[in-house]
């Protein structure tokens, strides 16, 4: 796997921060302890999702002899987003009976809204930070051999106002900010020198001889796509974030000519529009287009109302999910396809994925390949299309023009 961020000679590399959900983990783990050994904790070393450990500053613990707390100051790296340098606190208390309570306190948001990860009514920690919680806190109360009941809390004493800076309100996430992560740390997304990496990436899995490319959009969409594809190298894996587009780009101008594009439904529906840059800010997701998607897949009118009332695209998907409708996701591909070849400069025709991937076939020709997963990893659709000439070629007419 090739890290984006990763160190070369061309590109300075970018600092990774960490995620409220790591904090918030490294917080409870800190206040845990100290409410056990009755001594403050300055130093929280935890194990992140992607297998790393990081030690934690604490910068205030506070105990007594049923509760305790911990702080740590977020730290968003070299691409801060709104809750860098905020204060995640967490506190933690014994209760009556064993097991481990998670829930959240002054600045953490709660859902309103279906559609998210976290149920409705639940505090905005979603399912990967909760259970680095749950599991930090077990570890410590295992290594003490106690078995006791602890309620966890975390609270971000800004988080109401940071929460105004985000896309939480629209979402139906109300009272403060979401405490997320999926790998721990913050990659920062948004910068040229992030945009640099991404095609030194390139250019390392190309000088390695890879030929097919896998671009993803983040950890668990690079996950499916090692899992889809076990034989290709690792530098055959990309991280593009959400620069779509540059990432494709520059796969087509390094002489790649298999792309395979592995993502879920927010980001790829904006693909389909042919929005290249798909971050959350840069364009919303158009839920008029994905219900008109869903009307040509055959879906009935009060389907159809359901898409344009819904919340998130990752609930669109779910509901087309439920109902069996995988000419949806088929569709959804095949635009992708589309909009994606003619971000090369290519048209397109279609692509019989088995056809495609016969081995002894020889193709010259672009084909891109798009692969719709939920967020629970579930694969939703798969779709391809191969060029019908060379990337940067044009038509006759067009030259003509």
């Amino acid at each position: 796997m090739v890290k984006a961020g990763a160190d070369n000679q061309e590109t300075k590399p970018l600092r990774h921060g960490y995620t409220t959900g790591a904090c918030a983990t490294a917080a409870a783990q800190a206040a845990l302890e100290a409410l056990i050994v009755q001594e403050t904790v300055m130093k929280s070393t935890i194990r992140l999702p992607i297998g790393q450990d990081v030690t934690f500053d604490i910068v205030r613990c506070e105990f007594e002899q049923t509760r305790a707390c911990a702080e740590v100051i977020k730290d968003g790296g070299d691409d801060p987003d709104a809750t860098h340098g905020a204060r995640i606190i967490t506190e933690v208390s014994w209760t009556p009976e064993e097991g481990i309570d998670i829930d959240g306190g002054i600045g953490v948001g709660r859902v309103t809204k279906p559609g998210l990860p976290v149920d409705v009514g639940q505090a905005a920690i979603n399912p990967v930070p909760r259970k680095m919680i749950r599991e930090a806190v077990a570890a410590v109360l295992n290594r003490y051999e106690i078995h006791r009941g602890v309620r966890v809390v975390v609270s971000v004493p800004e988080g109401e106002e940071i929460a105004k800076k985000t896309l939480n309100a629209r979402l139906g996430i109300l009272g403060g900010i979401s405490i997320l992560g999926t790998r721990g740390i913050v990659v920062p997304f948004s910068t040229a020198a992030y945009k640099a990496s991404v095609a030194q990436a390139i250019r390392v899995a190309v000088k390695s001889g890879v030929r097919h490319i896998v671009l993803s959009t983040g950890g668990r969409t690079e996950k499916f796509g090692m899992e889809l594809y076990p034989a290709l190298p690792e530098e055959a894996f990309v991280e593009m974030g959400d620069f779509v587009g540059f990432a494709v780009q520059q796969c087509a101008r390094q002489g790649i000519r298999r792309i395979t594009l592995v993502g879920m439904m927010g980001k790829f529906s904006k693909v389909a529009q042919g929005v290249m840059m798909v971050h959350s800010k840069s364009a919303p997701v158009d839920f008029g287009f994905l219900a008109g998607l869903a009307e040509q897949a055959g879906a009935s009118g009060e389907t159809l109302q359901q898409i344009r009332e819904a919340n998130t695209a990752a609930q669109v998907g779910d509901m087309m999910q439920a109902l069996g409708n995988e000419a949806f996701f088929q569709r959804m591909g095949e635009y992708c396809c589309r909009a994606l070849l003619k971000e090369t400069g290519s048209r397109s025709r279609p692509a019989d994925l088995r056809e495609r991937q016969a081995e002894g076939e020889p193709d010259e020709s672009l084909q891109i390949e798009t692969v719709i997963i939920s967020m629970k990893g579930d694969l939703l659709g798969r779709s391809a299309a191969t060029a019908s000439h060379g990337p940067g070629e044009q038509s006759g007419s067009d030259r003509e023009r």
